[in-house]
């Protein structure tokens, strides 16, 4: 049950993940809180037919973060979604994947909490599991991968942020590398660097869960000279592991069933 009322008349927002793409990976949560918005704010990677589920009336604006290109500043963002609740509305903050995973979800929730703003978080699915889902690549696997990481390859300044390679490299997990489609070959070079094979299986999912969805296989040394060649456009998720060998067996085995 939603911690506000949808017919409370106080100003509040709720940080709604709107999953990876697929309208179909929305929670009932998630659609009843767009329901109830009176202004939703919505990401550049939000599927247009998430926003049918908005009642009449409800304000709707793009503040997405396309490359090269922002509709809206963070803070003009975080200051917008104040205001509006301030006036007694309803605000939705309406994200792509989960809030809380590389979403600057954290970011927004100081702002509305130092504002004195009642603020509720619906999580999302997010890309790491909907592409993995996807291929049938099991993230975790009790023989194989007892761990899973999931990192960036972009941080604010545009470049890999000095992850902590070592550690991610002798974990013997699995590795989500989020926004790496662009830095995969310094992500790659800082990981065999660090002791993780170049032959570890690896693949690139670009635009996971939509209709336009591409994988990429290869291994964690060719993965970056692959995606050179395709030019992938879409966001584009890297996953690094051992468990990105069974996506294969499935492909097979799907190929030789044809």
């Amino acid at each position: 049950m939603s911690a506000f009322p949808l017919n409370d008349n106080a100003g509040r927002a709720t940080l709604v993940g709107a999953g990876p793409g697929d309208p179909e990976l929305l929670t009932l949560r998630a659609v009843k809180a767009i329901q109830g918005a009176d202004a939703i704010l919505y990401d550049a990677l939000i599927d247009p037919a998430i926003l049918d589920y908005a009642r009449p009336g409800c304000r709707r604006i793009d503040v997405g973060k396309r490359c090269g290109r922002h509709a809206m500043q963070q803070s003009a963002i975080n200051a917008l979604i104040v205001k509006l609740a301030g006036t007694g509305k309803h605000v939705v903050r309406l994200k792509g994947g989960d809030p809380f995973v590389f979403g600057r979800g954290g970011e927004e929730l100081d702002t509305l909490r130092a504002a004195g703003v009642p603020v509720e978080v619906v999580p999302g699915v997010t890309a790491a599991c909907a592409a993995a889902a996807s291929l049938q690549i099991p993230l975790t696997h009790r023989e194989t991968a007892r761990s899973l990481h999931f990192v960036t390859g972009h941080g604010a300044d545009g470049e890999v942020p000095a992850h902590d390679w070592r550690a991610l490299a002798a974990s013997g997990g699995t590795i989500a590398a989020y926004m790496a489609g662009k830095t995969v070959r310094k992500v790659a070079a800082s990981l065999i660097e660090a002791g993780l094979p170049a032959s570890t299986p690896a693949v690139a999912v670009e635009n996971a869960s939509r209709p336009q969805q591409a994988a990429y296989h290869a291994t964690l040394g060719t993965l970056a000279d692959v995606l050179d060649a395709e030019q992938p456009s879409g966001p584009t998720l890297i996953v690094i592991g051992k468990v990105v060998a069974l996506a294969r067996i499935v492909e097979e085995s799907k190929r030789l069933a044809a």
